[in-house]
């Protein structure tokens, strides 16, 4: 079924106003040693709008030694007053900027206007904000008092310091909030950091290294901001000994190759991964509005997000009820200019997530499914012809043991699955590698009963939002390690230390 689009016509510069990206190493903005670069192109025209400095290896090995010379040997890891007062500078400048940034998400993410004053810039920066003020009241001692073990009488006290050199590599379906929060905790704990952006999203990572130089007194080499296109140069941020944690956002697959590659130098490793996240209705729920919200939350950023809930659990006797929901929701929505104030649902990232999406359209039907709406490349005119497009799809008649309802397809693509009840729709939404987030609606008693056995790291129950500066959010399974974001989040960037002292 083909969903009919009408183009909008742009309502933002298609070349953002910004200075063109550069390298940031140990203080000083700068090409790539090579002088070699890459196109960056907005996904909704699939034109060039800027070109990234391709990092080397000698780039990468400078970074890191910047790095690590500032951890050692500035105060930068122990002045808290220099950290508040250089992250706060940076937060204004955050906030004096965002015009630019905003408009700079939408061309180079393709993130919908509409969204850059809440989740793809506004509410990371407000959060990096939040961040700060934790800092600053933060418990860096805890006096566990007196205690006799073996018969010594020793005071104990436990310190918390930071960890060292932050690899941070992030993707691109959010790269302001990813970035900032990877940024914030590790340099509120007192660590240095190299940034290493998605080769699809290099500008908003190097915007933020333009803003320190030039707004901050953050010394040099405590932010390093990298953009190699190469994948092997940039697993050196993995492999070198000189870098004592990798924070990483992006696909498991990945995921596993990270931990894997850091092992030989025992290196912490933070993982935010992939997920395939099932929103349940059960009987007694208000289901148009259920269902409708589920379908909608599919189309946001056409469906580029790893805590999307992308299966739909349905009571079975409702089934087909939930698909026309479904499917007259999400063709409403339809495709449209990221620059447009009312577009909820733009193109997805590069041509090459486009052909990807639609390869597992394409294993939908082998699989013997169905669509109820979408299916295919949403095909434009005009200017956005060239622009990556798929339309919002449902997808009816399968179970979940298909492969479409069991891997991670990031676009805006929703499986509906029927249930026989709450403990079946527990088992379907449990058996997954997944368990990153999910929702459940139904009367509060049965809804949070059922949500206790779910196995995710996030669960919304009857529409509550968990995405909050003070939330960790991370999952379960093959959806992560650790936390991000809250104080849990904060604290993946600690070492804790024990001082015994005999009295």
């Amino acid at each position: 079924m083909m969903t009919p689009t009408t183009p909008r016509t742009p309502r933002t510069p298609r070349t953002p106003r910004n200075p063109p990206p550069q390298l940031l190493i140990d203080g000083k903005l700068c090409p790539a040693s090579d002088r070699d670069s890459y196109a960056i192109r907005n996904p909704a025209t699939g034109q060039e709008i800027g070109q990234a400095p391709n990092a080397t290896a000698s780039d990468v090995d400078a970074a890191i030694a910047a790095a690590r010379r500032a951890f050692d040997e500035t105060s930068w890891s122990t002045d808290v007053d220099l950290r508040l007062r250089c992250l706060r500078q940076l937060h204004q400048a955050l906030v004096d900027n965002a015009a630019a940034m905003r408009a700079l998400t939408t061309a180079e993410a393709g993130a919908p206007s509409a969204f850059t004053t809440g989740p793809h810039y506004d509410m990371p920066v407000e959060y990096f904000g939040w961040m700060i003020d934790l800092a600053e009241s933060y418990e860096w001692e805890t006096d566990l008092g007196v205690a006799e073990p073996m018969g010594i009488r020793t005071r104990r006290i436990v310190r918390r310091e930071p960890t060292g050199v932050v690899a941070a590599i992030t993707p691109w379906n959010f790269p302001n909030q990813l970035n900032l929060a990877k940024l914030g905790p590790a340099l509120a704990t007192g660590n240095t950091i190299v940034l290493k952006p998605a080769p699809d999203t290099p500008w908003l990572g190097s915007e933020l290294g333009r803003l320190i130089t030039e707004h901050t007194d953050i010394p040099p080499g405590v932010v390093n901001v990298v953009t190699p296109r190469d994948t092997e140069v940039a697993g050196l941020l993995v492999t070198d000994s000189r870098v004592d944690l990798v924070s990483f956002t992006g696909s498991t697959a990945t995921g596993r190759s990270i931990m894997a590659a850091a092992a030989p130098t025992l290196k912490r490793t933070f993982l935010e991964l992939g997920g395939k996240s099932a929103a349940i209705v059960l009987d007694d729920a208000d289901f148009e509005t259920a269902v409708g919200t589920a379908a909608f939350s599919v189309c946001v950023h056409a469906g580029q997000g790893c805590a999307l809930t992308t299966r739909l659990l349905v009571p079975r006797e409702r089934y087909d009820e939930a698909v026309d929901i479904a499917a007259a929701t999400m063709s409403a929505i339809g495709t449209g200019d990221p620059a447009d104030p009312a577009t909820v649902c733009g193109p997805v990232i590069s041509a090459a997530q486009r052909d990807r999406v639609q390869s597992y359209l394409d294993l939908a039907v082998d699989e013997g499914g169905r669509f109820a709406t979408g299916g295919d490349v949403d095909r434009k005119d005009g200017e956005l012809a060239g622009g990556y497009w798929i339309q919002p799809t449902v997808i009816a008649g399968l179970d979940n043991s298909a492969r479409v309802s069991r891997e991670e397809i990031f676009g805006p693509v929703l499986v509906v699955i029927p249930h026989d009840g709450d403990d079946d729709a527990v088992r379907i939404a449990n058996d997954s590698p997944y368990g990153l987030s999910g929702a459940v609606s139904g009367s509060p008693e049965r809804a949070h009963a059922v949500a206790a056995r779910v196995r995710t790291g996030t669960l919304a129950v009857n529409g509550g939002v968990w995405f909050c500066a003070d939330a960790p959010f991370g999952g379960y399974k093959q959806s992560g390690i650790g936390r991000e974001m809250g104080v849990a989040g904060f604290e993946e960037y600690l070492e804790t230390k024990v001082i015994a002292e005999g009295c």
